[in-house]
């Protein structure tokens, strides 16, 4: 049974190991994290929805509808080094907090912005509350895997991932319901541009509410993770070579996602693919993200007995296949291709960042503020696929993630070797 929050108000290394204080303080803290796994999961992917839907309110090119991943995950690039630095100050716990309120805001931030029917307000919206989420990236990741043997880091973090899926899968049916529909049922643009509303004043009130709750329990004190005294600190997280690659595999991974789930809706739109409607497109996103959720809780299980990199490279290789069937095939083939590449994505985020991670000590902070600033591939990538989509078609924009997914490969199956040779 998990500890109450009561009793987690302990430090780790105070717990008595022989009455199993650790192992119930690790698993009520890996449990009150699910909830921010699947929220911020949840939101991320309402991206999708709100692409093909701005798009047609502001009659916007791809390349301009892909302005909205490039201010989401921008905010990764130019948040994750001070939250890293917010995190040293405030700790895991205080930092999470933060991160939520900051969130929130930027949900609140929606209202307004279809009230005026102004899409850069829409931008800045999405970058603050990107911002928010980027600081309980930097926060819940690296705390995830401190919670533990760091042999059993790779499918600690798989797990706790799989939550996050969890919010990516129910995100697209949910937002084609309250947002795509309603749009479809009303008349005029304004009208139309504020279906967004309801759902995230909802989603500000939700993130509040979870705010309060991790200011109110107690999460167990990792002093291991902390950084005091900055004369502990020698060097820099940049002498680590599996970190550096790490770091170039978080931003290509990310890229290579977000960028396929931002022209789904558009693919399943072609004539010769399946020719759906937006609102029946989206859900089939829910396909999209719910392989990566079943492919985590897999992965979860797989990596307690093979090796993480193995994995990670096997996946990359299956998700290059995946897309060539995408890009030359046609109908059902093409479309189910390219759903089936979630469940490859499933376990690379986690694994990617675990492995990176893997013998940094004291540098462990700088290292995830590192790996979360890679996440801005999730910015630049989009924009570049709908660059090409604008000058060629869709279909063939979808060369782009090869490439991506080749690196994925090269870094599991090589490049995550810890060798701390770069000076």
């Amino acid at each position: 049974m998990a500890a109450s929050p009561m009793q987690n108000h302990q430090s780790i290394n105070t717990q008595s190991s022989a009455n199993g204080g650790d192992s119930d303080n690790y698993r009520f803290a890996l449990t009150s994290l699910t909830s921010l796994f699947f929220m911020w999961g949840f939101i991320t992917c309402l991206n999708d929805i709100l692409i093909p839907h701005l798009k047609a309110v502001f009659d916007l090119t791809y390349t301009q509808s892909m302005l909205i991943q490039f201010c989401f995950f921008g905010a990764y690039f130019l948040v994750s080094i001070p939250a890293g630095k917010l995190l040293a100050k405030l700790g895991y716990q205080k930092g999470i907090v933060a991160g939520l309120i900051v969130a929130a805001i930027g949900c609140l931030m929606f209202y307004p912005a279809a009230s005026s029917h102004s899409y850069p307000m829409f931008l800045g919206a999405l970058f603050v509350l990107a911002s928010g989420i980027t600081v309980l990236q930097v926060s819940a990741n690296p705390y995830v895997t401190l919670l533990g043997p760091s042999e059993t880091a790779p499918s600690r973090l798989n797990m706790t991932q799989a939550f996050n899926s969890l919010g990516t899968t129910v995100a697209p049916y949910l937002g084609a319901l309250f947002i795509l529909n309603e749009a479809t049922s009303v008349i005029g643009e304004s009208k139309s541009a504020e279906s967004v509303q309801m759902p995230y004043l909802t989603l500000t009130a939700l993130l509040l509410i979870i705010a309060a709750i991790f200011a109110y329990i107690k999460l167990p004190h990792i002093e291991s993770a902390e950084v005091d005294d900055e004369e502990e600190v020698q060097g820099s997280a940049t002498q680590y070579r599996h970190l550096v690659l790490g770091t170039v595999g978080i931003f290509v991974y990310v890229g290579a996602e977000v960028a396929i789930g931002s022209f789904m809706i558009n693919f399943f739109g072609e004539s010769h693919i399946a020719g759906l409607e937006e609102m029946e497109a989206a859900k089939y996103l829910t396909y999209y993200w719910g392989g990566a959720m079943v492919g985590r809780f897999i992965g979860a299980a797989v990596m307690q007995k093979f090796a993480a990199g193995k994995v990670l490279a096997f996946n990359g290789l299956m998700a290059v296949v995946l897309l060539a069937i995408t890009i030359l095939g046609s109908g059902a083939v093409a479309m189910w291709a390219i759903i089936l590449i979630g469940l490859c994505n499933s376990i690379m985020f986690p694994t990617i960042f675990s492995l990176a991670l893997k013998g940094l000590g004291k540098h462990t902070s700088q290292g995830s503020g590192l790996l979360c600033l890679a996440i801005v591939g999730g910015a630049i990538v989009p924009v570049l696929q709908g660059v090409i989509a604008d000058a060629t078609n869709v279909q063939l924009s979808f060369i782009l993630p090869v490439f991506c997914y080749v690196f994925i490969a090269y870094y599991g199956a090589i490049g995550s070797k810890p060798q701390p040779i770069l000076k």
